[in-house]
């Protein structure tokens, strides 16, 4: 027996239960991953609220870090005693998951579980925003919303590793520090942001947005973006864009908008090598400073994704076993 986080139904953080549970069995291709550390992800509240459709009764969880305790028929990559990491799991709030071992990261020696954890899912999403979604080059102008959170962290980071000017968003004080800490070249509150995103760029606006806040940012990141300028619109932390009519891209000087997910940019074992490979070793080797703003007990699961929709957290919020 193990233990998890169990949602009998879909609703607020107050489904989440800890219970005890069966210990899962690898099947033909599979591991048995003991979970070191498992990363709280908006996924995982749209999921356990009914917004993604997912069967319940439903245990959250697509990120994890852990050791291989057992492995599938017909598995020959990795072996018993492996540290792994994914970004593609389920289940794992949870002692133990079940891993497809195709989608198992190799965690290099010079990372911690927790580190581990904390980057696939918002690390490997950096990684496809600036190197496919839109592909930023140096001198590029870049505004990025929510400079504080997990994805925002990496994000400025990266972007000034390549050489971007870097404006992004915040709500505190505290929050404007930590982005700041991060490398951003100029740090805004979301109030009138669009008419100083212009101001500090001489009325041009900027060469690509990156929006994972959603509804509230939408129509203000549009507004910041020059002629032919992208609009990458990765979530919807404050909600759902509304329906939206195409003809404001040419209004606003031929504008790209486009939706990506993590998912269609790990599409084979080789893609989903080189984004975690280089995102793990820029940690390893100190380059990138990854943020763990909270750890919590797997059974505070609750806890956790109340300070998450509460906009309570800055960087990565995991649960431990």
């Amino acid at each position: 027996m193990t233990h998890a986080i169990v949602a009998p139904q879909p609703g607020g953080p107050e489904v989440l239960d800890f219970a005890e549970v069966e210990r899962p069995v690898p099947g033909p291709g599979q591991l048995l991953v003991k979970v070191a550390a498992a990363g709280v992800n908006f996924i995982d509240t749209y999921q356990r609220n009914g917004t993604y459709k997912v069967p319940f009764p439903f245990t959250p969880g697509c990120e994890a870090s852990g050791t291989v305790e057992e492995i599938g028929e017909g598995v020959t990559t990795v072996a018993v005693g492996d540290r792994v990491a994914t970004a593609e799991g389920s289940r794992c709030y949870a002692g133990y998951t079940v891993l497809d071992a195709g989608k198992a990261l190799p965690v290099p020696d010079g990372l911690d579980d927790l580190t581990a954890a904390a980057l696939p899912l918002q690390g490997m999403t950096a990684h496809y925003l600036i190197n496919s979604s839109f592909r930023v080059e140096p001198g590029h102008t870049v505004l990025t919303h929510a400079g504080a959170g997990g994805v925002g962290l990496l994000l400025i980071q990266l972007l000034k590793a390549k050489g971007a000017r870097v404006i992004t968003t915040v709500s505190t004080d505290g929050k404007e520090a930590l982005a700041r800490e991060a490398g951003a070249d100029h740090v805004l509150r979301y109030h009138g942001f669009p008419h100083h995103v212009r101001e500090l760029t001489d009325g041009a606006g900027v060469h690509v947005v990156y929006d994972g806040v959603g509804r509230d940012t939408f129509d203000g990141s549009l507004s910041c973006l020059r002629t032919r300028g992208s609009l990458v619109l990765f979530g919807a932390a404050s909600g759902p864009v509304p329906a939206f009519e195409p003809q404001r891209l040419n209004a606003g000087g031929s504008l790209t908008l486009t939706r990506p997910s993590l998912a269609h940019f790990l599409l084979n074992e080789q893609e989903r090598h080189w984004r975690a490979g280089e995102i793990f070793a820029a940690a390893a080797n100190g380059e990138l400073n990854v943020r763990i703003g909270g750890t919590y007990p797997l059974a505070e699961a609750r806890q956790a994704h109340e300070d998450l929709e509460g906009r309570r957290t800055t960087g990565k919020v995991l649960l431990v076993p």
